[in-house]
């Protein structure tokens, strides 16, 4: 059988973080009954589509989806299970926000089979944290990591940012070594990116968002991964480390360009060389899903030059870079003969590097990631 992915996600929070512009939404705890209605609906349409697939990764994401109250997600597992066909082996994730989960809730995931937690934490700081408009502590981080361990998640990943409104290199390199302190399976560590219509968005159109220069933060970057190598990290993505055995795969999924289903608000799929998504207007998912069973906006066919361009800009994000023999096989032709000008060019501002078996970014072209990724965009 086929394999995919499959993310479900959950767009409620109990506070919009300053930084966040995924759909999610503060303050609409009420409407969780009928959401989750409306995901069982699309879980259940989905069951013979995906008949001949079987599902190795789930990541239940958001939003924070450990708001969800335990009855309310029992509903939603046992569709899931109900309608779609596991590898034995199937990871399963879900975020969680430190202060929304407790040991019951967690003792609930672990019974049920979700065997990854994937913690949102950003950075040691209180002071830091309530800048960024999270509504946990330090403290409560600990606490609810430890929980976790203790109802036996033996894979664990922590989500820290760097380059924040007045963070220093000095308050960046002791949650580092803190959080390598509590041994983490998987540490995800992101660059801060100002998004339209965020609280941070807005201040920093109004000159009011005072952000480390751009040298610190690729400093901080540099630092990361020097410091979690040395630590027993695999580098293997731009913005991920993970211990021997622990890289995410359901994020491979993506960056290898391989099919997968989003089922919910917002979500987006890559199946049958179509790339679709849904609503991102929580009403109106619930009324669709209520009215007609779907809530499709978009439903674009995906032609194999862009096929070959998006595995080429997804897979040099991961430090392996696009395996020559894998596309080969995959595309019947070179990618090195494919993109022979674009790649000389690349090569020649020192941004790719290419040897027998793979063509990957430079440490240079780390830092210009996206000038690398724009120039395999179909022409």
């Amino acid at each position: 059988m086929k394999e995919l992915g499959l993310y479900i996600h959950m767009p409620f929070c109990s506070q919009k973080c300053h930084y966040c512009d995924f759909a999610s939404f503060a303050g609409a705890e009420g409407k969780i009954k009928d959401y989750m209605d409306g995901l069982i609906v699309e879980l259940d349409a989905w069951k013979l589509k995906l008949e001949d697939y079987k599902i190795k990764s789930v990541f239940i994401g958001g939003g924070t989806p450990t708001i969800v109250p335990i009855q309310e997600m029992d509903r939603l597992l046992e569709h899931l299970y109900r309608n779609f066909t596991f590898n034995d082996n199937t990871e399963f994730s879900i975020e969680g926000n430190p202060g929304t989960f407790d040991k019951e809730k967690l003792d609930f995931y672990k019974a049920s089979g979700i065997n990854r937690m994937s913690i949102g934490f950003q950075a040691w700081q209180d002071k830091l944290l309530s800048s960024l408009g999270r509504v946990h502590s330090q403290k409560q981080f600990i606490e609810n990591y430890r929980l976790a361990r203790e109802a036996g998640f033996e894979n664990i990943n922590v989500d820290l940012m760097f380059g924040l409104p007045n963070q220093t290199m000095d308050q960046w390199k002791e949650t580092l070594q803190r959080i390598v302190e509590l041994c983490p399976d998987h540490i995800s560590a992101y660059s801060l990116k100002i998004e339209e219509g965020t609280r941070f968005g807005n201040l920093y159109d109004q000159g009011l968002l005072d952000l480390p220069t751009e040298e610190l933060d690729r400093a901080m970057y540099e630092y990361a991964i020097g410091f979690l190598k040395a630590n027993k990290y695999n580098h293997y993505e731009i913005s991920n480390f993970a211990q021997e055995g622990k890289a995410c795969i359901h994020n491979k999924v993506y960056w290898n360009n391989e099919e997968y289903v989003g089922i919910g608000l917002n979500a987006h799929s890559y199946l049958n060389k179509h790339r679709f998504s849904n609503t991102g207007n929580l009403d109106a998912y619930i009324a669709q899903m209520k009215s007609h069973g779907e809530a499709m906006i978009e439903n674009i066919p995906v032609s194999q030059e862009d096929e070959m361009a998006e595995t080429m800009f997804l897979g040099l994000r991961m430090m392996r870079g696009i395996s020559i023999q894998g596309f080969q096989q995959r595309f019947g032709i070179n990618p090195v003969m494919k993109y022979e000008k674009k790649i000389k060019k690349m090569m020649a501002l020192g941004l790719i590097e290419v040897d027998e078996k793979c063509i990957r970014l430079s440490r240079k072209g780390i830092d210009l990631s996206n000038q690398v990724f724009m120039e395999f965009l179909p022409d």
